[in-house]
């Protein structure tokens, strides 16, 4: 059977997708094991795999304060609060997270190593050659990171522009940013890489996974800018993996009878600790419309909600596979899962988020005309009426994301993934008996 290692950084949004690719994998009779936090041994071992813990110098709470597990974060702002963010949280740790793959690798070899695109101990292991290190395949959980000449460097949440002034303009953006935000970074990737290797490192230490042997992006083209310069190597899944959907249905949900739209609100499980930021916003601004509001509060109490207004509905969770087929708008800060998880169903999106990963992909919500995007985490009252009201009354939207729906309605997920890392396995030097 084949024996897959699976590396994931101990944040929520980054192991929650995976999870289901190892459920799946153990499922079949794969040996597989699972890098990441100490928190997530639980939830790792509940789906069949044998979790390894990352060392304390890689793994932290992604529920904590950043400022509070990086105390000198607080003073920084704009393009250093970034840098010090990518140098921190995703290059240091790379040397940690190489180190315990190719110790449980010469434990017990592996045929494969999937990884997350921020698992920087990625762009380490490609040091060694295919044979020393097995095949690694990274796996899409947010948007696709890669560089292109037809893209803005990632994070900006900027959409694409044609011609030759897109490219330009990228060039020239990718220009300032490899000169004000990447130095520090680079530099302790090319003194770790070197350390390992002896010699410098070949690619921009984020761009590693164009240089991987796959990359499996969960998602669809249609909600994924266009690349002339994409590899060979980047396979789109389609959604893999979703949460909420088992939740119980709540007492009122007799309530969602189709007599007036639903707009679901949540800020998911993570970022719920201040409901000032998108949850109170929806709540006043939507408290006199002809509509339902529906909140999942991600976890935390339903008391701990701001006062609801007489057309808004709680609950903890709520079973997504029978709220969003009856769901009119889904109100999100941006979740890369979530968004996915709202388009199989059809249903457009109003999102709003400046942090993580989110400007981007709240910037491809407005690029694949699926739904309206708010530039910031705390959007007014009025904006997100606006928003919703706009999304409710143009029918495009809605046909745009059906679109997107029934083409991932032909996407094969795990099971692709799967046939990629099959493919690579039966193809590597170990399987071929070559050294």
């Amino acid at each position: 059977m084949p024996s897959i290692i699976i590396a994931a950084m101990p944040i929520h949004g980054h192991v929650t997708p995976l999870l289901a690719v190892a459920r799946h994998l153990a499922g079949r009779g794969d040996r597989v094991r699972f890098v990441t936090g100490a928190r997530f041994a639980a939830a790792v071992e509940a789906t069949g795999a044998e979790h390894v813990p990352l060392p304390a110098e890689a793994d932290f709470d992604d529920r904590q304060d950043w400022n509070a597990t990086f105390p000198e974060r607080a003073a920084l702002k704009g393009t250093k609060a970034i840098a010090h963010d990518i140098e921190q949280i995703f290059v240091r740790p790379g040397r940690p997270q190489h180190d315990t793959i190719m110790a449980a690798h010469a434990a017990e070899p592996a045929d494969a190593v999937l990884a997350d695109p921020a698992f920087v101990g990625g762009a380490f292991l490609l040091g060694h050659p295919l044979g020393v290190r097995p095949p690694v395949v990274m796996c899409g959980i947010c948007p696709l990171m890669i560089s292109s000449r037809d893209t803005a460097p990632f994070g900006m949440g900027l959409t694409p522009l044609r011609g030759p002034i897109g490219r330009l303009r990228n060039a020239a953006l990718a220009a300032v940013t490899r000169k004000v935000v990447f130095p520090p970074a680079e530099r302790i990737a090319e003194r770790t890489f070197r350390e390992l290797h002896g010699r410098p490192i070949p690619f921009a230490v984020l761009d590693w996974p164009r240089h991987a042997e796959a990359i499996v992006q969960f998602t669809v083209p249609e909600f994924e800018y266009p690349r002339s310069d994409a590899p060979a190597t980047l396979h789109f899944a389609g959604p893999v993996s979703a949460s909420g959907s088992r939740a119980p249905l709540p007492p009122w949900w007799e309530e969602l009878d189709g007599s007036r739209p639903v707009v679901h609100v949540t800020q998911g499980t993570i970022a719920n600790a201040d409901f000032g930021q998108l949850v109170e916003p929806v709540l006043q601004g939507l408290a006199g419309d002809d509509v339902l509001i529906a909140v999942a509060t991600g976890g935390r109490p339903v008391e701990s909600l701001p006062p609801l207004p007489a057309n808004a509905r709680a609950a903890e969770f709520l079973p997504y596979d029978d709220l969003l087929p009856k769901t009119g708008v889904f109100v999100t800060n941006g979740g890369y899962g979530g968004v996915q998880y709202a388009l199989r169903y059809g249903v457009p999106i109003v999102a709003a988020g400046r942090h993580e990963d989110k400007p981007e992909v709240i910037a491809r919500v407005e690029w694949a005309g699926v739904g309206r995007r708010l530039k910031t985490d705390t959007p007014t009252p009025a904006a997100v009426r606006g928003a919703v009201r706009a999304v409710l009354a143009d029918r495009r939207y809605r046909d745009a994301a059906r679109r997107v729906a029934g083409r991932m309605a032909t996407t094969r997920g795990v099971h692709l993934l799967a046939d990629v890392v099959d493919k690579l396995i039966a193809e590597s030097p170990r399987a071929l008996g070559r050294p």
